[in-house]
């Protein structure tokens, strides 16, 4: 039993589960936003444990964690980069998905279906701990907060991405990219649940834990393309935490 899985949320990504890989499918924003989440996860990690972020697997000797990880759009490419994989979804046929894709390809990705309160309750650890666009679908935010911060290894590194709960992302989140340029299905987000940064700096510093890094994430229609963005956190954001 899970507190923080919420199986409505779960329902409706299952509906999508065959389409994870399809870059022109209802997934394809998180097939745009990769390349940007990729190369934030690889700086914060290569800096936090001296590592060189210029070789071909600069995550090579880490152990890593990602929670709701679909159909491992990020898992796989951590994994690339040298990192020991484990993903999880509560979702069985997002991991069915995922299974699939690795198969036939050189990567070793731990797939399991599983809440990450399973994973807390037998003890596990990483080094590397990764809650992207997770922590706005949970049930409990604190509860989920609270099991994050024991599936992260002593020294270890914790990397949330999620939305502000703005008028901007109100607007652009939900309204232009749900109903407006249907990006994702109407439905997808509830803006109620968007978490400012405020709100996840109070809820990491309640369980030992401080935000070191606090990026901004920007999307340029121009270029159709997303960023980085260190001064705007009105939209979408990346948080980097460690232990205080």
């Amino acid at each position: 039993m899970s507190v923080t899985v919420d199986d409505a949320e779960i329902e409706r990504f299952s509906r999508l589960a065959a389409d994870w890989w399809n870059p022109s499918g209802p997934f394809k924003p998180l097939h745009k936003l990769n390349p940007v989440r990729l190369s934030y996860i690889r700086s914060q990690a290569c800096g936090h444990f001296g590592l060189d972020g210029r070789s071909i697997a600069p995550l090579a000797g880490l152990t890593a964690l990602d929670i709701g990880c679909g159909g491992g759009l990020v898992a796989e490419p951590v994994a690339r980069m040298g990192a020991k994989v484990t993903a999880i979804d509560a979702d069985a046929q997002a991991i069915e998905a995922a299974k699939l894709h690795a198969a036939g390809r050189d990567i070793k990705v731990d797939y399991r279906v599983a809440a990450a309160e399973n994973l807390a309750a037998a003890g596990e650890t990483f080094d590397l701990v990764l809650a992207l666009e997770v922590i706005e679908h949970v049930a409990d935010r604190d509860a989920f907060l609270a099991t994050l911060s024991k599936l992260v290894a002593p020294g270890g590194l914790l990397i949330v991405s999620t939305l502000n709960r703005t008028i901007k992302s109100l607007a652009l989140g939900v309204g232009a990219a749900e109903y407006v340029l249907r990006w994702v299905a109407p439905g997808t987000h509830d803006w109620r649940k968007f978490v400012k940064p405020s709100e996840l700096a109070r809820g990491l510093r309640a369980i030992g834990f401080d935000i070191d890094d606090l990026t901004g994430l920007i999307f340029n229609p121009l270029r159709n393309e997303f960023h980085l963005e260190s001064g705007d956190v009105g939209m979408n954001y990346f948080a980097a935490a460690t232990r205080g």
